[in-house]
C-alpha cells in the first residue's frame, strides 16, 4: 500500500466525507490529519439538529457561516469532519451523530474502538 494514502477505519483508502460543504482540516473534502491538527478532525459525521445544538452549548457554533475560514455553516444532514473528542462528548451526552466509516480516518481507532464506531455507522448494511 502506498504510504501517502490515508486509510479509513476499515483499513481501506479513505473516501471523501463532503465537498459541499467542503470539509476536512485541510478543506480537501477528507478527514485527513497531521501533527498541526490539534483537534484531530477524524470522524465523518452526518450532523443532526440535536448535535448542532449540543455543539453550540459546548462553545462551537457550527451553524453560523464564517467565510473568513471558508466555513459555510452546517445544516442538518450535512457531512462534516468532526474532532474525535467532540464526537465522544456528544456520545456521552446522548447526541452523537451517525458517521460514515469509509470516510472516518483510521487514526480514530487510537481513541475509540471499531465496534463502537460501527454502532453509529450509516454505511454498514
Amino acid at each position: 500500500m502506498n504510504p501517502n494514502i490515508t486509510l479509513n477505519v476499515l483499513k481501506q483508502p479513505i473516501v471523501p466525507c463532503s465537498f459541499d460543504p467542503l470539509t476536512g482540516y485541510f478543506r480537501d473534502g477528507c478527514c485527513k490529519t497531521d501533527e498541526s491538527d490539534f483537534g484531530s478532525h477524524l470522524v465523518c459525521a452526518v450532523v443532526t439538529d440535536e448535535f448542532l445544538k449540543f455543539s453550540v452549548q459546548r462553545g462551537n457554533d457550527l451553524t453560523t457561516p464564517r467565510p473568513e475560514y471558508r466555513f459555510p455553516g452546517l445544516l442538518v444532514g450535512d457531512q462534516w469532519c468532526l474532532c474525535i473528542n467532540r464526537w465522544l462528548e456528544a456520545l456521552e451526552a446522548g447526541c452523537a451523530p451517525k458517521i460514515k466509516l469509509e470516510s472516518t480516518n483510521v487514526k480514530a481507532l487510537e481513541i475509540v474502538s471499531l465496534e463502537l464506531l460501527k454502532e453509529y455507522s450509516v454505511d454498514l448494511v
